[in-house]
């Protein structure tokens, strides 16, 4: 084939007859003609050799790889019997997280046999959270948000808060003129700021509008502008199933809704209607998906509506069932279930019996960590099966009182383990701090003497006797 396309291409250049002939003068001329067109031809060859047969050589390649990576993804499905898990979802992973992965899951199932940790393990993301992202689930959702990746993430729980303009706390935030330095200590409000999550107690309701619950002796009320406080304490979650959020009525209850949304502040445990109150809010911690729930049963006379299908109002748990059941279903797509809780006899460091037996309940239905308020004082800690009860974490900045408080934290680091701390605090003179010294080791003490089989360290740690 070379051979006859010279030729042709001789003959074309030739037109004199200059090969034939002989002539001469026009041979060097065309003999340059004819090392050119050679010379053209032997690129258009390379050409060909180098593309368009070496492309079917990189098809083959890739068919290969293509091939390869079929044959792990339908190991992979064979050696996990989870419905979840198809052929999509492993090529969806495999491009997100890069080219090797599955051949590392691969290896680390042979090696160890399935378990759903092995996902957190290989990219650093939980089953739960991986199966959210496939599936877009974040991506319109209000009630969720994503926290950067650390070695060790602090959730911080403090009990009852009260910003209420005709109670105790604001007036001496307004004279001390300090901010929010005027009723918390710095190294308070810098431990609530460094901490990954912030969740407080909401005791009060939110609005310029209404008027005093009748039958009601205690009734707080906040201008909307004092959420701005919120952002000063670094609060990151509010929990509202308590016995004050409707103490002005419908529509300070559904103003408090509103301009928590302004503000940006997530709640749980109130809503507009039922789906509201009960629904849950997550927070993506080190690749873990973290459920909140809460739930109120702390008034004798109960006064606060609860939520219904068409009005708004509270979730209670004074029948535990309905709280059950949002546990367990929030277990199902969730790594951590904690349950925040509005129960318990007020000023009293002792247990009610319905605590203690709801609690372990709320256990039994998936809570990994129980988290309680309203009694105004601190309670004590019980471990059930393995996971921590804090009874009641008391008044953290909420009257004029002199009271023992503090800080309790979950430290989560990125293996998903889970450690306990307990922070000593003192309110007193509308003003909280965190406590050193003798005065820190003699609130330990005393949270050691209420508590049921845990022992807090020098250090804060909580641990199970």
């Amino acid at each position: 084939m070379l051979t006859s396309v010279f030729c042709y291409v001789i003959i074309f250049l030739d037109k004199d007859g200059v090969f034939m002939k002989r002539k001469k003068r026009k041979l060097k001329k065309n003999v340059k003609r004819v090392l050119v067109c050679f010379i053209i031809i032997l690129l258009v060859i390379l050409c060909y050799y180098l593309f368009l047969k070496d492309s079917n050589l990189f098809s083959n390649i890739n068919n290969k790889e293509n091939n390869n990576g079929n044959v792990i993804i339908n190991e992979i499905i064979n050696k996990i019997d989870d419905d979840n898990i198809d052929a999509a979802f492993l090529k969806w992973l495999d491009n997100k997280y890069g080219s090797d992965v599955l051949t590392s899951l691969n290896k680390k199932i042979d090696e160890s046999n399935y378990n759903k940790d092995i996902w957190h393990d290989i990219v650093g993301d939980s089953y739960n959270v991986l199966l959210d992202l496939y599936k877009g689930n974040y991506e319109n959702m209000p009630n969720v948000k994503v926290l950067d990746k650390k070695d060790k993430s602090i959730l911080s729980f403090v009990g009852d808060v009260s910003l209420a303009d005709n109670w105790y706390i604001m007036p001496k935030y307004d004279e001390r003129g300090k901010k929010i330095f005027g009723i918390l200590s710095e190294d308070t409000v810098k431990m609530m700021v460094d901490s990954d999550l912030m969740i407080v107690n909401n005791e009060f309701t939110i609005s310029n509008r209404g008027e005093k619950m009748e039958g009601k002796y205690y009734t707080f009320r906040a201008a909307p502008e004092r959420l701005n406080i919120y952002k000063e304490m670094g609060v990151d979650l509010v929990t509202l199933a308590n016995n004050h959020v409707y103490d002005f009525g419908k529509d300070a209850f559904y103003d408090m809704l509103d301009s928590l949304e302004e503000y940006e502040i997530p709640y749980i445990g109130a809503g507009r209607n039922i789906n509201e109150a009960m629904r849950a809010y997550y927070f993506i911690v080190n690749g873990y998906k973290i459920s909140f729930v809460n739930a109120t049963r702390a008034e004798k006379l109960i006064l606060t509506p609860e939520a219904t299908d068409e009005d708004g109002g509270v979730f209670r748990c004074y029948d535990t069932t309905n709280f059950v059941n949002v546990i367990k279903k929030e277990k199902e797509t969730s790594d951590y279930v904690i349950a925040l809780i509005h129960y318990g006899r007020e000023d009293s460091h002792e247990l009610e019996d319905v605590q203690i037996s709801s609690s372990y309940e709320y256990i039994e239905a998936g809570a990994d960590v129980i988290v309680g308020s309203h009694a105004h004082v601190l309670q004590g800690i019980e471990f059930y099966k393995n996971k921590p009860i804090i009874y009641n974490l008391g008044d953290f900045i909420f009257n004029n009182e002199t009271k023992d408080t503090g800080i309790f934290q979950i430290k989560l680091d990125k293996s998903g383990k889970m450690s306990y701390y307990f922070i000593p605090a003192l309110e007193s003179g509308e003003y909280t701090k965190l406590l050193d010294g003798d005065e820190k080791l003699d609130v330990i003490k005393k949270m050691n003497s209420w508590s049921v089989n845990a022992i807090i360290n020098e250090d804060g740690k909580i641990e199970e006797k």
